[in-house]
């Protein structure tokens, strides 16, 4: 059945006030020093400058701020700080995580923020780095005594030079499976695979139950163990492996015991498949080895744009104060020349000297200007043009961040222009490619797409980690776990561990806290000289197209030194171009940005205009109700790990749980192309203790497996929902309350007119923010028609909307604690004379006396007889009547006690003279 969508995508624009704020902001950049939000006059926030102050070499640190309301988080993610994903609200006011340097505190602070303790400092980032490298030369070191021999390993080493560290038989529904992990002491420099030979049970001979490949597992290039598991035909008793030297080892096979509980993962389900951060470049290696290794259900798919690279021009800032100052920045890339340049300015020691500037191959020498004692008299502006009319060929001077340069500068030693990079050889400097490993049986477009990416934020190391955890399980298990090859036999799925390599490789090597791209859109007249280097780059996850910053919405700033600048234009950054194309293949419709920290879980809206918090359009009641449940499911698989709850508190639309994010992922995601998409905030920090991040890896890749199942489940859905109304008494007099409940996320279609239903019907809505369906108020005994029809299309009853049938829900909305009773009015006109026609019509199972009453007369009825109506036609005495009320007052018994119910009926104005319904 074709897929159903409940509602259109559209982007909305902001009301007239917010796009003039926006407008106002965009003016604002025309003279950056001048340029301050202005203040806020519900927080009293005030004199915010655009550029908030942070200098390349000041730490950065993750600082509490502790802010009255909402208000005030507004007035603060308005300023373009770099914030944290953490956002807790409790009586006191709200206490948000702000990754901040020395300077950009003080700018706050002046504002009228407040700061509170001192979270994750530069140091804490510093020792994941010596945890890491300490990791992997350990393991570089076991390899290595492995294959040389040591002490305690002598005799080993001599005997063989292959060990089987683990041989586990298990049983997974109907299939016999073992799994054998072995240590090969050439692991680490060959891509072999070892060859497992079995026997068939107790006394029989090796290799008669046939033979299995076990292949090389590595981490961030380093030779852990070789593993893999297979499908047997009878339990062994001993396994062999002969490694490629000739060398053997022999181990007995032990029983596997069963996983407890209701864990979808089969015995012996393989994961725990990292060790270690991984750099970009090392996540890339890891899906290139995985494709290599399963080329039958995986392939790597290079993204159409490469990014701008991890590199930069060689730069330098001579002088102390800002109108001495001269910035110079090479024409070539530091790595490309750049980097060999030198600057050197010149006292000549002698009265009245020209300024002059003399060139040496890469070494540039400015000899000063002097006045008649002596003094050195050249400015900034005078060195700067001096530096391009003779050096022109190699760099660009200016005077610094749009100065005019008036200060004298002062002699200057030979200083070389860098590029400020300190990643090895190894990281390429030349635009990157960004890879995706896609994963599955049918990689045509046939199934149905997920998407699961990382690191739009450079900073974030764990979320990588989940997505190369989960594509290692679902690679590795896929022989012997049918849950696993059901999935990968039926989806079609987009991994790409780092959408932001660039980034990346900068926050691992140069500056921990990064959390944009290395783009350089600052230019020297802003921040775009070498003191400015940690502040530039743009935010991937506010350069998206749907409810962006252009488009007027919070959340998001022009400022190129912002932590959340949206670049010069939607889709301006080749990263945001690759998750573009990636969401744009029409079979996806699941999707997972993985991002840290705070432990949310969120979806669209994740934007909102300011004043007024006018957000995103809301999904619809079913559509919300999808993510919901949805999300119930795999909130419970990351618990299952080390029973780690997501709160409610923090699971929801972004724009409710964080704050507004203009210019995201997912809205684009959900609002552009109809994508379920997800986004989980993993952890607590960005770069934990390793010990932590394991564990984060762990759990949310039992949830990104979950949110394959349930895309698995939603492919396969073709059960038809079922729904029901409850009508309860209302607080106004005549009429009832109705709501409605489906047995799965479905939209309900109902009319009140008494016509037939379709898809152009009223669709059943929320009742507001995290609340369930709206509460209808209708005249008591109003007729409702209805149907269902959830997310995939299956419409309840197999009722056809634009058909003819009339096979839909139909009731009337009585109120269960009144008489069922309906009136019906008319002024009619007899011989000049107007008359109200009052009749009342017993709807109920047992007789009921009824009054009518008008302004006119009463007339009462005893015992009028289920399904009889009792009339009375009240003369005005007048030719002409105003509008006005009839009511019937029925009597009788309702569960066993005697009930009074009062229904009242309106009729128009009418002149005899002229018996048109008044206008």
């Amino acid at each position: 059945m074709s897929e159903f969508r409940t509602s259109t995508r559209w982007r909305r624009r902001v009301p007239m006030a917010a796009a003039l704020a926006a407008g106002a902001a965009v003016l604002l950049l025309v003279n950056p020093a001048a340029a301050v939000v202005s203040q806020n006059a519900t927080t009293g926030v005030s004199e915010v400058p655009e550029d908030l102050g942070r200098l390349a070499d000041e730490q950065a640190n993750v600082v509490e701020v502790l802010l009255a309301d909402k208000d005030e988080l507004d007035a603060l993610v308005a300023t373009g700080v770099d914030l944290d994903h953490h956002v807790h609200q409790s009586e006191d006011g709200i206490v948000v995580h702000a990754v901040v340097t020395g300077n950009e505190v003080a700018t706050l602070t002046a504002a009228g923020f407040t700061f509170g303790e001192v979270l994750h400092t530069p140091a804490d980032s510093a020792a994941r780095i010596a945890e890491r490298e300490a990791t992997i030369a350990a393991h570089l070191a076991d390899n290595q005594e492995f294959m040389q021999g040591g002490e305690g390993m002598a005799a080993r080493a001599a005997a063989s030079d292959v060990k089987i560290i683990r041989a586990d038989y298990y049983t997974n529904g109907t299939d016999e499976v073992l799994s054998v992990e072995a240590k090969w002491a050439g692991g680490q420099d060959a891509n072999t695979a070892l060859t497992v030979s079995r026997d068939s049970g107790p006394g029989t001979e090796m290799g008669s139950g046939g033979t299995q490949n076990i292949n090389r597992f590595m981490d961030a290039g380093v030779y852990m163990y070789h593993r893999g598991a297979s499908i047997v035909t009878s339990r062994p008793e001993y396994v062999q492996i002969t490694s490629p030297t000739g060398d053997v080892a022999v181990a007995k096979v032990k029983e596997w015991l069963p996983i407890s509980g209701d864990a979808p993962e089969g015995p012996g389900y393989q994961k725990d498949f990292v060790n270690s951060y991984l750099t970009p470049t090392e996540l890339y290696d890891r899906i290139h080895t995985l494709a290599a290794q399963y080329p039958a259900i995986s392939e790597i798919v290079e993204l159409p744009h490469k990014t701008n690279g991890y590199r930069r021009k060689a730069q330098a800032v001579l002088g102390s104060g800002n109108a001495n100052r001269v910035g110079i920045d090479s024409l070539a890339w530091g790595h490309e020349g750049g980097n060999d340049i030198s600057v050197e300015l010149v006292d000549p020691g002698a009265a009245d000297s020209a300024l002059t500037v003399t060139v040496t191959g890469n070494d540039v020498r400015v000899s000063l200007a002097t006045d008649a004692s002596g003094a050195v008299t050249s400015t900034a502006a005078q060195v700067a043009a001096a530096l391009n009319a003779e050096a022109g060929t190699l760099l660009k001077a200016y005077t610094y961040r749009g100065n005019e340069g008036a200060g004298v500068v002062a002699p200057a030693a030979p200083t070389k222009l860098s590029d400020g990079l300190s990643a090895p050889e190894s990281v390429s400097r030349e635009p990157h490619s960004v890879y995706a490993i896609r994963i599955g049986k049918h990689r045509d477009g046939s199934k149905l797409g997920v998407l699961a990416y990382a690191q739009e934020h450079a900073r974030e190391w764990v979320p990588p980690l989940v997505t190369i955890e989960t594509a290692e399980r679902l690679l590795r298990n896929y022989e012997q776990d049918a849950n696993t090859r059901d999935l990968i036999d039926n989806l079609d799925i987009w991994i790409a561990p780092s959408v932001n390599p660039d980034g990346g490789h900068f926050s691992f090597y140069d500056f921990n806290s990064q959390r944009k791209n290395m783009t350089n859109h600052c230019t020297p007249e802003t921040n775009g000289d070498f003191l400015g280097r940690t502040s530039w780059g743009v935010d991937n996850n506010r350069n998206y197209t749907e409810y962006s910053l252009f488009d007027g919405y919070s959340g998001a700033s022009h400022s190129c030194t912002s932590g959340s600048y949206a670049g010069p234009s939607e889709l301006s950054e080749p990263e945001n171009r690759n998750v573009d194309w990636l969401a744009s293949r029409p079979n996806i419709k699941f999707s997972m940005n993985l991002h840290s920290s705070g432990n949310y879980f969120m979806w669209s809206p994740g934007a909102y205009a300011t004043p007024g918090r006018i957000s995103a359009p809301r999904p619809t009641l079913a559509e919300e109700s999808l993510f919901w449940g949805a999300s119930s499911r795999i909130l419970t698989a990351i618990k299952r790990h080390r029973n780690l709850a997501v709160t409610p508190a923090r699971t929801g639309p972004v724009a409710d749980v964080l704050y507004s994010a203009a210019g995201n992922s997912g809205d684009m995601l959900w609002y552009k192309y109809g994508i379920y998409a997800w986004n989980f905030e993993v952890g607590t920090s960005f770069q934990p203790p390793w010990e932590s991040a394991k564990e984060e890896t762990m759990e949310f890749s039992n949830g990104l497996v979950e949110m394959l199942r349930v895309a698995r489940d939603y492919d396969t859905d073709t059960a038809a929902p079922t729904s029901t109304i409850t009508v309860e008494p209302s607080a106004t007099a005549g009429m009832v309350d109705v709501t409605f409940d489906t047995s799965e996320p479905a939209a309900v279609f109902y009319t009140v007119d008494g016509s037939r239903p379709t898809l152009e019907s009223t669709l059943y809505g929320s009742a507001g923010v995290r609340e369930g369906g709206e509460t209808l108020t209708l005249p008591n005994g109003t007729t409702v028609n209805w149907f269902s029809v959830d997310s995939k299309g299956n419409v309840e009853n197999g009722y056809v909307p634009d058909g003819t049938g009339t096979n839909h829900n139909t009731t009337k909305a009585w109120d269960p604690e009144a008489l069922r009773v309906t009136v019906t009015t008319q002024v009619r006109c007899v011989a000049g004379k107007a008359y109200v026609a009052v009749q009342a019509h017993n709807q109920n199972d047992a007789a009921v006396s009824i009054s009518l009453e008008s302004s006119y007369g009463t007339k009462a009825a005893v015992n009028v007889a289920p399904g009889a109506s009792t009339f009375q036609q009240f003369n005005t005495r007048s030719g002409t009547v105003s509008e006005g009320s009839a009511s019937a007052h029925a009597t009788g018994a309702l569960g066993g006690e005697t009930v009074t119910t009062t229904v009242t009926k309106g009729y128009a104005a009418v002149n005899c003279a002229d018996p048109r319904p008044a206008q």
